[in-house]
């Protein structure tokens, strides 16, 4: 067999129809060059991972969520672009295909309308940065800290130990605090009413000397203020910032202790509400009859 009549063999064996799709004739050469694409599209997504993962080394994003979604996100479009080229190529019309599947593509559409807005809510905190995984967040009153970023879900942890699975469009529509997201400063508020027989210079002077003395105060200066004279006592407010928002509750637990044993060394009465009741003349001579009369 000459060369000549070994090409045209090779040829027409390629060549030759095994099937239609849609009226495309597909041949073997076709389905070869499908494979093919598929194979260099795969390829370039892993590499294209690794250039991403590279580059967030190089910017210092050490977190699993953004590198996990990053990497899903990279995966998802070189795939479906190198897909779409591969159909394309073999002599498949996509119009064909999108509009053969329109009326199942609706039905899904209803059905993954949630999972769709959280995928690209994920898509969204993942390019803010907005949370990232060890913040502590508070989240429809809850306070919070971020342990995984998901492509779909956040998962957290409450102060009770507890796991959240929190749905993205949760954090990236509603509104979040964020108490670590510039710095991890956290203000302890702690208020505090004396009676109006003490001496508010003394007072002042011990609330002060309580709030210098902690050890676990942040760098900015604790503040006493006098915000306003009740029915019942001197409303004062004692504020401290703290660096960590995680053990706010037992710190503030432990700054309402020393206030009170501080203005009880002290002899400071601490104020509560009290009611005076003034009588009629008339009915006080009845209650001091009834009384003599006993």
């Amino acid at each position: 067999m000459t060369f000549q009549e070994l090409t045209s063999l090779l040829d027409q064996i390629l060549n030759t129809e095994l099937t239609a799709i849609f009226g495309t004739p597909i041949t073997l050469i076709s389905i070869l060059t499908f494979a093919l694409i598929i194979l260099l599209t795969v390829m370039a997504s892993r590499l294209l991972e690794k250039s991403a993962n590279r580059a967030m080394d190089r910017r210092g994003i050490d977190d699993s969520g953004t590198r996990a979604i990053t990497t899903k996100l990279i995966t998802f479009v070189v795939l479906g672009v190198g897909f779409a080229t591969a159909i394309t190529n073999i002599g498949i019309n996509l119009g064909a295909l999108f509009a053969a599947g329109a009326v199942f593509a609706v039905g899904i559409s209803f059905a993954f309308q949630n999972v769709a807005q959280n995928f690209l809510s994920g898509l969204i905190l993942l390019f803010e940065r907005s949370i990232k995984p060890m913040d502590i967040l508070e989240v429809e009153g809850r306070v919070v800290r971020v342990e995984k970023m998901g492509i779909r879900a956040t998962v957290a942890r409450t102060r009770d130990d507890e796991q959240l699975i929190i749905p993205n469009t949760v954090l990236a529509q509603g509104t979040v605090k964020n108490y670590t997201m510039s710095d991890s400063h956290f203000r302890i508020r702690v208020p505090v009413g004396v009676t109006y027989s003490s001496d508010l210079a003394q007072v002042r002077q011990i609330l002060e000397g309580v709030v210098n003395a902690e050890s676990w105060k942040s760098l900015r200066d604790p503040v006493v203020q006098l915000l306003g004279f009740g029915d019942s006592s001197v409303n004062y407010e004692v504020s401290v910032w703290t660096a960590d928002p995680w053990t706010a509750p037992m710190v503030s637990s432990d700054l309402h202790e020393e206030v009170w044993w501080a203005l009880q060394n002290a002899e400071i009465v601490i104020a509560f509400p009290q009611l005076d009741i003034h009588l009629a003349p008339p009915i006080e001579e009845s209650i001091a009859n009834v009384s003599r009369a006993s």
